[in-house]
């Protein structure tokens, strides 16, 4: 994990199909970048929010 990084809920769409995946990164254009690198342009980002700690 890199230094300053959070986990970000991702919601996005997959050929018709909502999903939603649980992403470390710094900002949530990161999560974005992370989202595309792995499913490509086929998944359309409908969110992303940051995932508050449980205390």
């Amino acid at each position: 994990m890199r230094c300053g990084a959070k986990c970000f809920v991702v919601e996005m769409e997959i050929k018709g199909e909502k999903q939603i995946k649980s992403v470390t990164a710094r900002t949530p254009v990161g999560a974005r970048k992370t989202i595309r690198g792995e499913y490509g342009t086929e998944a359309h980002i409908l969110s992303v929010i940051e995932e508050k700690k449980k205390s």
